[in-house]
C-alpha cells in the first residue's frame, strides 16, 4: 500500500495547484526561496485629510499660541502648513500672546505679519499694531484707525487708550482735547470690566474732570476696580500676603503687580532701547515718558502729561497710571519740592487738570488722599 506520498501517485505542479505547495518550497524538495511580493502603493494618509479639518485644528493651536513664534513654526513644518496657516480663518483667532512681538525683534517681516493678522479681523493685533504706529513709528493716523477698528468691536484695552488720546489730545495741540469723548469711551471700557478704565472714570466723577461731579459715585467705581483687581489675584492662584501697609491694593492685602499688555511691553522696550522719546524720532526733544513702569505711552508734545502736583518729579498719562504707580513706588518717594512754593506760601495743585491755588500743606494733603486711591 502506497501513501499519497508515494510513487504512484503523479507529482503535483505548482501552477496547478498553487494551494498544495508548502510556503518557501517549489514542490520538489528543493532549497527554500523567497515570496515575491507584490508592489503595493504608498499612502499618504495626511494628504488625504480635508482642508477644513487641517484648517479647524490649525485654528485651535492659533488660538492657544503662546507666542508668535509657535504659528511660525507651523508654517516651517510642510508645503501644506505653509498655505493652510496663512489663511484668514487661523490669523483672525490668534492669541494675545500670539500676537506679542519684541521690539529688538522689530522688522518689516514682523509689521507685515501683524497686518495680515489685523486685515483677517484680529482685534489683539488691530489694538498692538495701532499703538506701535500711533506712539513708536510716529504715524498718527494709521495708529489712531487701526485702535479705532478694534474699539468699534468693543476691545477694552482699545477704548480705555482711545480715551487716553481724547483726554490728552494726543497727536495735536492742546485745543484738540475732548474731555467727554474721552469719559465716554472710558465708561464703554469699564462696562467690558477694564480695571484701569473703571479706575479712570472713579477719579473723573470724583473730581468733574469731563462729566458732572459725583463723588460717591466716583468712590463706587475705585472700590469696584480695587475689588476686580483682587478677584482677577485670587482667580490666577497667586498667593496674597494681608498686612496692615499696602501697595497695591485698598483692601489690606499685597496683590502681585498686573502683567502689562504686549503692546505696553512693546512700547516699553522699544523707548528704552533708543533712549527715551527725544532719541526716538524727530522733533522729540523735550518729551517724556509715563513714570509708570507698565505703561510705555510718550508725550505727542511738549507738557502733554500731567505731573505729580506734590513733588512734579514724576509724570502721568492718565489718573489710572497715577494712581498704580502710587501704590507700587510713588508713596514713599514723593515728598513737596521748594521750587513750587512762592514767596507767600501758596501752592499750584492739579486736580483732574485744572490748576488750583491753594495753602501748600492742605493742598498736598488733599493730593495725598486722592492718590491714595
Amino acid at each position: 500500500m502506497h501513501t499519497r506520498s508515494g510513487l504512484c501517485y503523479p507529482r503535483p505542479s505548482p501552477a496547478a495547484s498553487p494551494h498544495t505547495v508548502k510556503r518557501g518550497f517549489d514542490g520538489y524538495g528543493s532549497e527554500p526561496r523567497k515570496r515575491a511580493r507584490s508592489a503595493e502603493p504608498n499612502i499618504d494618509f495626511f494628504n488625504g485629510l480635508p482642508d477644513e479639518l487641517v484648517l479647524l485644528i490649525l485654528t485651535k493651536l492659533s488660538a492657544s499660541a503662546g507666542s508668535p513664534s509657535d504659528l511660525i513654526s507651523v508654517l516651517l513644518t510642510c508645503q501644506r502648513f505653509n498655505q493652510l496657516a496663512i489663511h484668514r480663518m487661523v490669523f483672525s483667532k490668534l492669541s494675545v500672546k500670539g500676537t506679542a512681538v519684541r521690539a529688538k525683534n522689530w522688522t518689516e517681516s514682523t509689521h507685515r505679519f501683524l497686518k495680515s493678522c489685523a486685515e483677517a479681523g484680529n482685534l489683539e493685533a488691530s489694538y498692538t499694531l495701532g499703538m506701535i504706529c500711533f506712539y513708536c513709528l510716529q504715524n498718527r493716523g494709521l495708529g489712531a484707525s487701526l485702535m479705532a477698528k478694534a474699539a468699534m468691536a468693543s476691545h477694552p484695552e482699545a477704548l480705555h487708550s482711545l480715551s487716553i488720546i481724547q483726554f490728552n489730545g494726543s497727536g495735536g495741540s492742546k485745543n484738540d482735547k475732548d474731555l467727554r469723548a474721552g469719559v465716554a469711551l472710558c465708561a464703554r471700557a469699564a462696562y467690558h470690566g477694564h480695571i484701569d478704565a473703571i479706575r479712570e472714570l472713579g477719579h473723573c466723577l470724583q473730581d468733574g474732570y469731563g462729566v458732572r461731579q459725583n463723588v460717591a459715585e466716583g468712590r463706587r467705581f475705585l472700590v469696584q476696580a480695587n475689588a476686580r483687581e483682587l478677584a482677577a489675584v485670587r482667580k490666577g492662584r497667586v498667593p496674597v500676603k494681608f498686612s496692615p501697609c499696602s501697595l497695591l491694593s485698598d483692601f489690606g492685602c499685597n496683590v502681585p503687580t498686573p502683567e502689562a499688555h504686549p503692546a505696553n511691553r512693546f512700547m516699553v522696550e522699544w523707548f528704552a532701547e533708543r533712549g527715551g522719546p527725544a532719541a526716538a524720532g524727530e522733533g522729540g526733544e523735550g518729551l517724556r515718558m509715563c513714570s509708570h513702569v507698565g505703561c510705555g505711552r510718550p508725550e505727542t508734545r511738549r507738557h502733554e502729561f500731567r505731573r505729580c502736583s506734590v513733588c512734579g518729579a514724576v509724570n502721568y498719562c492718565s489718573r489710572a497710571c497715577q494712581a498704580m504707580h502710587w501704590k507700587m513706588a510713588h508713596k514713599g518717594d514723593c515728598s513737596p519740592m521748594d521750587r513750587w512754593l512762592d514767596g507767600e506760601g501758596a501752592f499750584e495743585v492739579e486736580q483732574g487738570g485744572l490748576i488750583v491755588a491753594g495753602d501748600a500743606p492742605a493742598a498736598a494733603e488733599n493730593v495725598n488722599m486722592d492718590e491714595n486711591l
